[in-house]
C-alpha cells in the first residue's frame, strides 16, 4: 500500500512539521496570528504522523 520510500519521506516530513512546530511554540504570543498557524502546523504534523503510523501498522498485516 505505502512504499518505504515513501513511508521514510512522509515520516522526515511529519518531523520536521512537528519539531519545527515545537520548537516555535514558546517563542510566539499566545493569541496571534503566528500562534494560531504554529498550532495548526503542530496539528497537522501529529495527524499526519497518526494516518502515517496506521497505514504501516496495516500493511504488516
Amino acid at each position: 500500500m505505502i512504499s518505504p520510500q515513501m513511508g521514510r519521506a512522509v515520516l522526515r516530513i511529519v518531523v520536521f512539521l512537528v519539531v519545527t512546530s515545537l520548537i516555535l511554540l514558546p517563542f510566539v504570543r499566545p493569541g496571534s496570528a503566528e500562534f494560531v498557524v504554529t498550532l495548526i502546523t503542530l496539528a497537522l504534523g501529529i495527524g499526519c504522523g497518526i494516518v502515517l503510523f496506521v497505514l504501516v501498522r496495516r500493511q504488516q498485516h
